[in-house]
């Protein structure tokens, strides 16, 4: 995997103090579970990090992986048979033993619809197992086949089909390992504000006060790098200017997701240091292949030409954000098609033509939702969709806005026959094109959109088993050509996000995959 550099990090060295202080950092928005497995968004992911360590970790500000509760991972000779090593010693913040028992009754209830402790009548979904894993156990699109215990430190997972990219997958911030006995105890709770989340990590989970803030202590006994505070708290601050105001204030130490108007204030403030994370993401635009009018390739084509991506970005973006005619992000371009062109056409003129010649010269309704919180992709996402409104209105499409809380989005999103135009994003779990193309053009991950092509699934397969680049560079460039020309999903932007600290705030080295866990952090002269 290629090493992606910060641009920008708050290089300084750690004191090796015992630790000390609270640490307060201003997060975008309320977690919707703190349940692992069980979520599909970054807000969720940046809390749950703290509280639950994955088998596999990455290095510090890159992509690049390296051991978390499994020291090694290795595979037979075609992919198909994943073994893991687990570290020895380690318990849940519960004194629970990690074991391969307790690793298989994670994944077991993430990947098994009739385990016991799933909790799919509660309404359970696991929808990130269908989006990165094909799907549940005896679907014929999941790409796990069984999960077998070697012996008390040795889990071995088994595919239905080659995957070299196993152990990023399983490495990504949603499937982090609970303690099998808190699942127990709280039940179909496990993972609301009502319950307390049980894992491995760095903090301990103490409080969730809804609507406010996630509180965690300091884990003494965590077996990695301790934490260099007593507390953290993660507040939940879904207005990014708020962020800012209290980010000046001194009331948070750090946060994420500023707007990128921000940047000038933020350099302005001698007390604040901006930090902007690699681009590893992409913004874009989804359109619904159930809807009457967008199920139709020529209106679809008419609105990729209606959007001007590039003002739009130079509006919004302040210099943080480019727009081309991939999903995936500048450092993956490697895989991308040079049959493509390097961005959509902008071409009100034809668009309106197009229209017309797809039957609908006098447009037509539909509505178009955004997100009720600023995310790495889309820092504002109201002003951002009333422009692509504008645009689209200049060609005869009359758009109506529509929001809703930010955990019933992206629920409602997936529920027939879903949304007819959408905003959403990706930020990159592990380095690979499999992640972004998987997640939102994978069997399960294309539910949204009611689109599933057979030419895409098996472009995907053909991605995932390749290990080679060039072999990968050959399967996804194809795929790159053909989800352009389909134009259901439009990309718009890939951000480099800003954040910013305080300048007693040491250690922190933010990842492209847009969370860390906060244990390297200190208070230098809070």
């Amino acid at each position: 995997m290629k090493k992606l550099l910060l641009t920008t990090a708050l290089l300084a060295a750690l004191p090796s103090a015992s630790a000390a202080g609270t640490l307060v950092f201003g997060n975008n928005g309320e977690p919707v579970s703190l349940e692992s497995g069980n979520i599909t968004d970054g807000i969720s992911i940046l809390v749950q990090r703290q509280i639950y360590d994955t088998l596999v970790d990455f290095k510090d500000g890159t992509t690049d992986l390296m051991p978390g509760l499994a020291t090694s991972w290795s595979s037979n000779a075609n992919a198909t048979s994943w073994t893991f090593k687990l570290r020895s010693g380690v318990k849940f913040h519960d004194g629970t033993p990690l074991n391969a028992d307790a690793v298989i009754f994670n994944l077991s209830r993430w990947w098994d619809k009739a385990h016991p402790y799933g909790f799919r009548n509660q309404g359970r979904t696991y929808e990130i197992v269908g989006d990165l894993l094909g799907g549940f156990k005896g679907d014929p699109t999941a790409v796990i086949k069984n999960i077998v215990k070697v012996n008390d430190t040795t889990v071995r997972v088994d595919l239905n089909k080659s995957s070299s990219v196993f152990p990023n997958v399983i490495a990504a911030g949603y499937f982090g390992i609970a303690s099998p006995t808190a699942i127990k105890k709280d039940g179909a709770k496990y993972g609301t504000p009502a319950s307390t989340p049980v894992g491995t990590g760095p903090f301990i989970f103490q409080s969730w006060r809804t609507g406010d803030r996630v509180t965690l202590k300091a884990n003494a006994a965590y077996w990695g790098a301790k934490p260099k505070v007593d507390t953290v708290v993660i507040r939940s601050i879904k207005d990014a200017s708020q962020r800012l105001n209290e980010l000046k204030a001194g009331t948070i130490d750090f946060a994420n997701d500023l707007t990128p108007d921000s940047l000038k204030s933020v350099q302005g403030d001698k007390n604040l240091v901006a930090v902007k994370r690699p681009s590893f993401n992409v913004g874009f635009l989804s359109l619904n292949n159930r809807n009457q009018y967008l199920k139709n390739s020529q209106v679809r084509q008419a609105i990729s030409m209606a959007i001007n991506k590039k003002a739009i970005v130079n509006a919004f973006w302040n210099g943080l954000g480019t727009s081309n005619a991939s999903f995936l992000p500048p450092v993956l371009a490697w895989a991308n098609s040079g049959k493509v062109p390097a961005d959509y056409k902008y071409d009100p003129a034809a668009a309106k033509k197009m229209l017309a010649a797809a039957g609908y010269p006098n447009g037509f309704s539909v509505d178009l939702w955004y997100m009720p919180v600023s995310r790495p992709y889309f820092p504002n996402p109201k002003p951002i969709a009333e422009a692509i409104a504008a645009d689209l209105s200049a060609i005869g499409v009359k758009v109506n806005l529509k929001t809703e809380d930010w955990a019933k989005y992206l629920e409602d999103r997936n529920k027939t026959p879903g949304f007819d135009m959408y905003m959403i994003g990706w930020t990159g779990d592990y380095g690979d094109p499999d992640n972004f193309y998987g997640a939102y053009y994978g069997p399960n991950g294309s539910s949204d959109i009611g689109w599933n092509s057979i030419t895409v699934q098996n472009l995907l397969e053909q991605g995932r088993a390749a290990t080679t680049q060039a072999a990968k560079a050959k399967a996804y460039s194809q795929l790159h050509e053909f989800t352009y020309n389909a134009a259901y999903r439009l990309p718009m932007v890939h951000s480099q996000p800003l954040a910013a600290a305080r300048t007693y705030v040491k250690g922190w080295v933010p990842s492209p995959l847009g969370s860390e866990a906060f244990n390297t952090i200190s208070l230098v002269g809070k």
